[in-house]
C-alpha cells in the first residue's frame, strides 16, 4: 500500500469537486463507488472515497489542482479492463474516470491521423478509420471493451505487434494534465519529430503515475488490400515454436502468429462445447497475413504453409470466408473466460521473452507445473516472444494455494528474467509486479524512474502505488 501522508475526501473535498464538474458526476454512496473499487485484476479491490467524472481538459485540470493542493490521491481511469491493478485506487482517494471523455475528434485522411478523447472504445476506432480506408493495428484482446487512453497508459499490444508494433508506435500527439493541474500539448500530426526530450514515449506505458491523458493523437496506415488466416495443429508445443522464425524468414512477416498449448485448446473445447480441429494436437499456431492484394497475400500463403509444414504442421487449414475466420478466431478470442471456466482460482502473467527463446520459456512453465502440482497455460503472441503463462490452482487445496501462490508468482517472474526476457509485454506492471522489478531493472535504472516521478508529481498523488 502507498505510504503517502494523503487527505481525506470530506464534504469540504466533495464540495469543491462539484463545483468542477456538475452535482451528478460526483459519486460518494457505496453504490456509485463499487464498480470502481477494481479493475479485471482476479482478487484485487480497494474502495475509493470519491468517483469523479470531468467531461473536458479544463475539468481534468481543475480536479487535479485542487489534488495538489491540498493533496488526495487520484487514480485515472476509463475502461478499467486492465488485468495488474492499475485502475484500483489502493490509497482510496478519487478515481478520476475519464469514460464522459469519448468521442473521436477527427479522422484526417490526408495526414493518415486520428484525434480523440481518452474513453473511445478501440473496437470503434478500428472500425470508424476502416470506413475511410485507413488501419490501426494494435489490437488487445480487449479491442472492444478497452480504450485508448488505457492503451497509452499500459502501451498495449496485441497479436498484430509482430508486424506493426505497440501503441507507443503509432501515438503521435498527447495533451497532458501534469500533478499540479497545468496542461500542455506533446507532439502532434507528425511523422518525425525530435524535438527536445521524448515525453510521448516517457507518458506511453507510464500508466497514470505522470499525468493524464486526455487527448490522443495516432498514425494510421492505409487499410491492407487482403488479409488470410491460417490454422496449423502440431503434435508439440516445440515444433509450433520452431515454425515461428521460419516463416518470418519469408519476404512478407505475418502480421500475426498465435500460439496455444493443448491445456488451453481442452479448455476451449469444453467452454464454447465444441470439438476442437486435430484434438490430438499439443500445440496451434493461428496465422494471419496481409498485403496490398489477394495476389500477393496467395503468394505470401505459399510460403508460410511450406513454412509450417516442414516445421512439422499436422496440416494446414485456411479460412476461405469471413465467417470461418471468426470461427478460427473464436478459440484465442475466448481463452482468458474459457480457464477461468475451467478453473476460477488462478493468476496470469504476461511475460515476455527474445523469440528464440520462446521454447525454453514455455518448458521452464510446465517443468514447474509439475513441480508445485498446478495446471500452467501458456498462449500468446509467439511472433514476438510474448507468453501469457496462466497458472491454474488445479488440484491444491484452497490453503496449500494461498501460501503456494507469491512464490509462483516469482517462479514465472524469474524463469523469464534468467531467459534475458522482461515482466511484462503489454499489460504492464501496476501494483502486482511493482515489487518484482530489480529482477530485470538495476539501482541506477530505478532511480532514473524514481527521479522522474518526483519531478513530475512531487507529491505523488498520481495513481500512488503503482509502476515504480
Amino acid at each position: 500500500m502507498p505510504s503517502k501522508p494523503f487527505r481525506p475526501v470530506d464534504e469540504e473535498v466533495l464540495a469543491r469537486l462539484r463545483r468542477i464538474v456538475g452535482e451528478a458526476w460526483v459519486r460518494g454512496d457505496p453504490e456509485g463507488l463499487e464498480p470502481y473499487a477494481k479493475d479485471e485484476t482476479e482478487g484485487l479491490a480497494c474502495m475509493p472515497e470519491a468517483v469523479v467524472k470531468p467531461s473536458c481538459v479544463e475539468e481534468v485540470s481543475a480536479t487535479l489542482a485542487l489534488a495538489h493542493a491540498h493533496p488526495f490521491a487520484v487514480t485515472p481511469r476509463t475502461g478499467g479492463t486492465g488485468v495488474t491493478g492499475g485502475a484500483v485506487p489502493l490509497a482510496g482517494g478519487i478515481v478520476l474516470s475519464l469514460e464522459r471523455m469519448d468521442r473521436i475528434l477527427e479522422i484526417d485522411e490526408e495526414n493518415f491521423f486520428a484525434v480523440m478523447e481518452p474513453a473511445v472504445i478501440t473496437g470503434a476506432l478500428q472500425r470508424a478509420v476502416e470506413e475511410k480506408g485507413l488501419f490501426y493495428p494494435p489490437d488487445p484482446a480487449s479491442l472492444d471493451s478497452c480504450t485508448i487512453g488505457g492503451n497509452v497508459a499500459e502501451c498495449a499490444g496485441g497479436p498484430r505487434a509482430l508486424k506493426w508494433g505497440v501503441t507507443r508506435n503509432f501515438v503521435a500527439g498527447l495533451q497532458v494534465v501534469f500533478a499540479d493541474g497545468r496542461v500542455s500539448r506533446l507532439g502532434g500530426k507528425l511523422r518525425k519529430n525530435v524535438t527536445g526530450y521524448d515525453l510521448i514515449g516517457l507518458l506511453v506505458g507510464s500508466e497514470g503515475t505522470l499525468g493524464v491523458v486526455t487527448e490522443i493523437t495516432l498514425r494510421l496506415l492505409p487499410r491492407p488490400g487482403a488479409t488470410l488466416d491460417l490454422l496449423a495443429p502440431f503434435p508439440s508445443l516445440e515444433a509450433a515454436c520452431a515454425a515461428v522464425p521460419a516463416m518470418a524468414r519469408g519476404d512478407e512477416v505475418p502480421a500475426v502468429v498465435e500460439i496455444m498449448d493443448a491445456l488451453c485448446l481442452e479448455a476451449a473445447s469444453d467452454f464454447l462445447h465444441k470439438e476442437m480441429p486435430f484434438p490430438e494436437a499439443r500445440a496451434q499456431l493461428l496465422v494471419q497475413l496481409t498485403g496490398r492484394n489477394e495476389e500477393a497475400v496467395s503468394q505470401s500463403m505459399e510460403r508460410a504453409g511450406e513454412a509450417l509444414l516442414e516445421s512439422g504442421a499436422l496440416d494446414v487449414l485456411v479460412a476461405p470466408s469471413a465467417s470461418m475466420r471468426e470461427r478460427m478466431w473464436e478459440t484465442r478470442r475466448q481463452l482468458r473466460e474459457a480457464l477461468l471456466h475451467r478453473c476460477p482460482t488462478k493468476f496470469s502473467e504476461d511475460v515476455c521473452a527474445p523469440p528464440a527463446r520462446m521454447p525454453a520459456l514455455i518448458r521452464r512453465m510446465k517443468a514447474l507445473a509439475g513441480e508445485a502440482g498446478v495446471e500452467i497455460a501458456c498462449f500468446g503472441h509467439a511472433g514476438d516472444g510474448n507468453i501469457h503463462v496462466n497458472v491454474l490452482q488445479g488440484a491444491l487445496s484452497d490453503e496449500a494455494w494461498a501460501q503456494a501462490r507469491p512464490g509462483l508468482v516469482r517462479r514465472v517472474l524469474e524463469e523469464a528474467a534468467q531467459l534475458e526476457g522482461t515482466l511484462s509485454g503489454e499489460h504492464g506492471i501496476g501494483c502486482t509486479k511493482r515489487d518484482h522489478l530489480s529482477l530485470v531493472l538495476d539501482e541506477p535504472a530505478l532511480e532514473a524512474m524514481r527521479a522522474i516521478k518526483r519531478a513530475l508529481d512531487p507529491k505523488g498523488i498520481l495513481n500512488p502505488g503503482k509502476a515504480v
